[in-house]
């Protein structure tokens, strides 16, 4: 565990994305948490999306945010959760559960730093950190053409992988 958090103090001081995988229960949360916690980004928003609860019919809007009118209950015009975040983290949790065309738009957001409300015709600037985190077998999701490979590659920027409990036999109080 100390090399572990020996990397979180390490990614906390860059600004890159950050891709931490691990099976379910390992503490991916509590590392994202604890990478915001420990950089500059400190006294910004910490905004953790649960993408695997998200609507697939409304992941963009939460994403990215909409006009009114953009569709049916879009009744007044709402800040997406990057615009939200400010120059704070978006922790993306459960990334491989986003629908494949969210999963291009949030490529192009991550690309461009930039990302357009639905109905929007003008574009914002990205000014948070992004955090995601996703489950054993991310790899064969990408292999399978379930996750794109070139998102898989842009949030993997700054890899952490943490291993299970059963691997770190030193980690457990008797």
């Amino acid at each position: 565990m100390r090399d572990i958090l020996e990397q979180v103090r390490r990614i906390a001081q860059a600004d890159a994305t950050v891709l931490i995988t691990g099976e379910t229960g390992v503490g991916k949360d509590a590392l994202a948490m604890a990478i915001h916690a420990s950089g500059p980004r400190r006294p910004q928003p910490f905004i953790k999306i649960d993408c695997p609860s998200l609507p697939q019919n409304l992941v963009e809007a939460e994403l990215f945010g909409h006009e009114r009118g953009a569709f049916t209950d879009a009744t007044i015009a709402r800040a997406g959760r990057f615009e939200v975040a400010g120059r704070g983290t978006v922790y993306l949790d459960g990334v491989t559960e986003l629908p494949l065309d969210s999963q291009a738009k949030l490529l192009r957001l991550v690309e461009e730093k930039r990302a357009e409300r639905l109905g929007a015709t003008t574009s914002y600037a990205l000014q948070a950190r992004v955090i995601a985190s996703a489950g054993a077998g991310l790899e064969g999701r990408v292999r399978n053409g379930e996750f794109r490979e070139d998102l898989y590659h842009r949030l993997r920027v700054l890899p952490l992988h943490i291993p299970p409990l059963r691997d770190r036999r030193g980690d457990i109080v008797p």
